[in-house]
């Protein structure tokens, strides 16, 4: 299944690793380190970064949305589809 990760962006919630902030210098060197290897997505459309969504591709994918937005729309999604309840 697929969320929104803002401009009509969309990531399979299956790839996801982790979803971070930008602000901290590790996460920093890791989008750097990503641009480097040709491993990175903006997604942002210009707009600032507002969250980094690690895939386990090793894929840095950069949001405009908050990482509390789309654990927000992943958490919404589970609960759609009752993840881990038995009708």
């Amino acid at each position: 299944m697929m969320i929104s990760i803002g401009y009509r962006n969309y990531i399979s919630v299956d790839r996801i690793v982790a979803i971070i902030s930008p602000d901290s210098r590790p996460t920093k060197n890791m989008i750097n380190g990503a641009r480097e290897n040709n491993k990175i997505v903006d997604a942002t459309m210009g707009k600032k970064t507002k969250s980094v969504i690690v895939t386990n591709s090793n894929h840095v994918v950069l949001s405009a949305n908050s990482p509390d937005t789309i654990v927000h729309r992943t958490k919404a999604l589970g609960m759609k589809l009752n993840f881990g309840e038995d009708d």
